[in-house]
């Protein structure tokens, strides 16, 4: 594994990009521009960028938020969300009566859904997109609500395993932080975003139909981005200077020795790292 200057640096090698999206190519309040442009001399020199993302909601509504954060519609060719791959597990249970759980702003996840939205005491299915308040809530506020769905057999679909995630400058849990509080009880809970197989499977569906073959996945996160690639067969570059930044040292200038110990103790490996995607260092340039 070595650093490299920028994603120029293995272009050459890979003709399609799996490009993690919320720690790569924004902080959850506002686009990386380097990223952004390391997004575009892809496309433009080497072929299909997809977009591969634990967000719970479908694609559309992460296509608009990626629009007000500045991320333009160019940078990318396809995006894959672990809301809609969830979206696919519930259509299995055509009239299946759900229990939402999660932010009034994931009630885009159901439109369209074959499903009843129900009461707790009415619920066949678990649907967990993610914490009401995110801003102040922490799992533990919800083990009295998950030990009841637990005692009643009920399986919990998790539309995001992101156990947290970046916001601007600090973490708030995502639905994989009440998801690992079910199962710790006792109940089951099913997850097809990163880093489990069924995401991956869809997005390598969407890369082969652009003629995307030899694929680089790029992320920051070690058990959802790294690992999911590591598992599913995927070169991966690791960007340091995401969610796991503070374990590194210097931002710009994280410990190659830490990097690689970290990598090593969780079972993982990595093409190559660098502390944040960008084309060549720097912003757009030759």
């Amino acid at each position: 594994m070595r650093r490299v200057g920028g994603l120029k640096d293995l272009a050459g090698a890979y003709d399609a990009l799996l490009c993690d999206v919320w720690g790569v190519l924004h902080n959850g309040v506002a686009a990386h521009p380097a990223a952004v442009d390391a997004l575009l001399r892809f496309r433009e020199t080497a072929g299909p960028v997809a977009l591969i993302t634990n967000a719970p909601r479908p694609a559309r509504a992460i296509r608009e938020q990626l629009r007000s954060f500045g991320v333009p519609d160019d940078a990318y060719d396809v995006l894959v969300t672990s809301g809609d791959v969830t979206r696919m597990v519930i259509a299995e249970r055509p009239g299946v009566r759900l229990l939402p759980v999660g932010p009034d702003r994931d009630r885009s996840f159901y439109d369209g859904l074959d499903a009843v939205i129900a009461s707790e005491e009415e619920a066949e299915l678990v649907a967990c997109t993610g914490l009401v308040d995110d801003t102040s809530e922490a799992p533990d506020d919800y083990r009295p609500l998950l030990e009841r769905l637990v005692a009643r057999g009920l399986v919990m679909v998790c539309a995001n395993p992101d156990i947290v995630v970046e916001r601007g400058d600090r973490l708030v849990y995502c639905a994989g932080a009440l998801a690992r509080l079910y199962t710790d009880i006792g109940g089951k809970a099913v997850l097809v975003g990163k880093p489990h197989a069924p995401i991956y499977e869809a997005a390598r569906r969407e890369l082969a139909g652009l003629g995307g073959a030899r694929i680089l996945a790029v992320g920051d996160g070690l058990p959802t981005d790294i690992r999911g690639a590591v598992e599913n067969r995927i070169p991966v570059l690791f960007v340091t200077g995401g969610i796991h930044a503070a374990d590194f040292g210097p931002h710009d200038a994280p410990d190659e020795a830490r990097v690689a110990a970290r990598l090593s103790a969780e079972g993982l490996k990595a093409v190559a790292y660098l502390p944040a995607l960008s084309w060549n260092g720097a912003g757009r340039s030759a």
